[in-house]
């Protein structure tokens, strides 16, 4: 049973990267990208394509995180160019149809067969306790820790931090305080970009590696962005990680291992119903 909980820690960490993602473009740039995994899932199927055309392994994987970033940084100039003015839902709205439209070009380009993934990590294993970790695992877990750190501290203490955060705030007030809003905007949707392309390239060989269930793997992180009230990093991170050992646990128990899947929606159900209670007590006070 360790064992089992213990291998949901790389999906686990894949969620966290993936969730915190989420809350920088939601707090940075007031959108909820939906599309964040169907990001990743394409710029990760380009470097297969590259790879079956006779590229190299390390120019491949380059090239298909230079996809990610690039794809990332098409959507957050289209958003900041006919969206920004636009409120959140109808941001939401629009990541929804990329995401739809991510779907269709993928199924179309890359087909709806799952696809064998090479390890992007050697298989190295550590064994602690008795309990088996795999290079892939550790990888997700520290990425997941080092950039809700680095991201919390950056925000908080660093100039760069503060500009972004006015950017977030009042964006037309911070623009004429010659504040590079269009800059800074743009560097956050890159890194969303690569950071969802390598957490896909994490995962990919260990789950089933089909377009569509790779580009679905943001309701988890979304799940786990809620958790965080989709501005902590570090609650969505515990989210991310809490979520994955679950689905590992329930889905090694042959009994309720249909169910295991689930786990996101009933989290999400959860936080939604919890969140609407406190707002009806607040009201009543």
């Amino acid at each position: 049973m360790i064992q089992a909980g213990v291998s949901g820690l790389v999906s686990g960490g894949v969620y966290a990267l993936l969730g915190i993602c989420l809350v920088l473009t939601y707090r940075m740039a007031g959108v909820l990208n939906l599309a964040l995994a169907a990001v990743g899932a394409f710029a990760a199927f380009a470097m297969i394509e590259l790879q079956e055309e006779g590229w190299p392994y390390l120019p491949a994987v380059l090239a298909g995180f230079a996809v990610g970033g690039a794809v990332a940084v098409v959507l957050g100039l289209a958003m900041n160019r006919w969206f920004g003015e636009s409120d959140t839902p109808t941001r939401a709205g629009v990541s929804i149809a990329v995401l739809v439209g991510l779907l269709a070009l993928g199924s179309r380009l890359f087909g709806g067969d799952a696809r064998p993934f090479p390890a992007i990590l050697p298989d190295v294993k550590v064994r602690i306790a008795g309990v088996v970790l795999t290079a892939a695992t550790l990888i997700a877990l520290a990425a997941s820790v080092v950039i809700a750190a680095l991201l919390t501290a950056m925000l908080g203490r660093t100039r760069t931090g503060h500009q972004l955060r006015a950017v977030a705030a009042r964006p037309v007030t911070a623009e004429l305080l010659g504040i590079p809003v269009r800059q800074l905007t743009t560097a956050v949707w890159a890194a969303s970009g690569l950071v969802s392309t390598g957490a896909v390239l994490l995962i990919a060989p260990v789950q089933s590696s089909q377009f569509s269930s790779l580009s679905l793997l943001v309701l988890p992180a979304t799940a786990a962005a809620l958790l965080g009230a989709f501005r902590s990093f570090w609650l969505t991170v515990a989210g991310g990680i809490g979520i994955g050992v679950l689905s590992s646990l329930i889905g090694d128990n042959e009994r309720i291992a249909a169910f295991s899947n689930i786990i996101p929606f009933v989290v999400v159900v959860v936080v939604l119903c919890v969140v609407q209670r406190r707002e009806v007590w607040d009201a009543a006070r």
